[in-house]
């Protein structure tokens, strides 16, 4: 008789365990719960990066993987290279696997409204972060988190104009451009010139992409030398760009900061030290830092909660300066 109590035991004991198993389960697909982390809950986020161009995505890259580790959400990170293909291929693969959340960094502003819908229709909602999208239907995202682009080419324009009231002839300026459609490239141009048209003796008279890097402010900025033997200011889209195009002036035998007025936007610490240094003259700040933002806003979206429509940063301006006083407490 003991043998069959203990068994009845057992089985009572395994039944109360499916049972509760069960219940855990059905709550967690009520919820959403059934995700890429195999139904527990976790939060899984994807995330799509533009890829690697420059010192700002860096550290963007790093402050999300960190900010995501330390609100314990499950981060799918995937680095898209520069190109539109591949972050519409990791979109899709995100969509597969059931993530909770989508979060990415637009490579260009348009082409996105298919994949964006096929995110919406499988009910995994999408936060853009740093760039936004073109596209007219604002329902395929739930917000944007980010600078205002704009803003920053008016800020470093409106120094510029400034600097040069006294100017009485023409001041030559060059324009280093970001990624051809990307929304930062597009929306500092714009607001740059806005600004500048406010002293109709400051003339672009040159501007081209470096795509954000290195290399390419540096390629860019040769050219720009070779085909203009008179520049004054270069308007530089991103450090990065600006620190390429100082080997350029440099090579030329020209003071870049004296010579030629550097003005460009980020103020990473490469860029900010250069200007500490008097090589540049002044930085429009474009805070890469949007990790821990962007899980709270991934844990209010998958909660159903409403949030802003956008999300802005808050940023400042340095000159030389302002950036000694910054520098020695640089996050990035």
């Amino acid at each position: 008789m003991r043998t069959r109590s203990t068994a009845r035991t057992v089985i009572a004991v395994l039944t109360g365990v499916l049972l509760a198993g069960g219940m855990v389960a059905c709550g967690n697909s009520d919820t959403g719960g059934d995700s890429g982390s195999g139904g527990s809950d976790k939060l899984v986020l994807g995330f799509s990066q533009v890829g690697a161009e420059s010192g700002w995505r860096t550290a963007n890259t790093t402050s999300i993987k960190e900010a995501a580790g330390q609100a314990g959400i499950e981060l799918k990170f995937d680095d898209a290279q520069q190109k539109q293909e591949n972050q519409i291929k990791a979109i899709r693969n995100f969509i597969q696997q059931k993530v909770d959340v989508i979060a990415f960094s637009p490579v260009v502003e348009s082409g996105w409204d298919t994949v964006l819908k096929e995110a919406k229709d499988a009910k995994i909602p999408v936060i853009l972060t740093d760039r936004a999208v073109d596209s007219a239907d604002k329902s395929l995202y739930k917000t944007f988190l980010g600078s205002d682009f704009v803003k920053e080419g008016r800020l470093a324009g409106e120094w510029l104009v400034e600097q040069k009231k006294a100017a009485t002839g023409p001041v030559n300026i060059v324009e280093l451009q970001g990624t051809t459609g990307s929304a930062p490239a597009n929306d500092r141009k714009k607001g740059f010139g806005e600004a500048i048209a406010a002293n109709p003796n400051l003339k672009i008279v040159a501007s081209q992409s470096g795509d954000f890097t290195r290399a390419g402010g540096k390629q860019v900025m040769e050219q720009f030398l070779k085909a203009n033997p008179k520049i004054d200011v270069l308007f530089a889209h991103n450090d990065d760009m600006g620190l390429g195009a100082l080997e350029a002036i440099t090579a030329a035998g020209k003071v870049p900061g004296k010579d030629i007025t550097i003005i460009t936007v980020d103020a990473v610490k490469d860029g900010m030290q250069a200007l500490a240094d008097g090589k540049f003259n002044f930085i429009a700040e474009c805070s890469p830092l949007l990790g821990p933002q962007l899980m709270d806003l991934a844990k209010k979206v998958k909660a159903g909660e409403e949030v802003p429509p956008r999300i802005e940063t808050e940023e400042t301006t340095f000159t030389q300066e302002t950036a000694k006083e910054a520098l020695p407490n640089r996050k990035y």
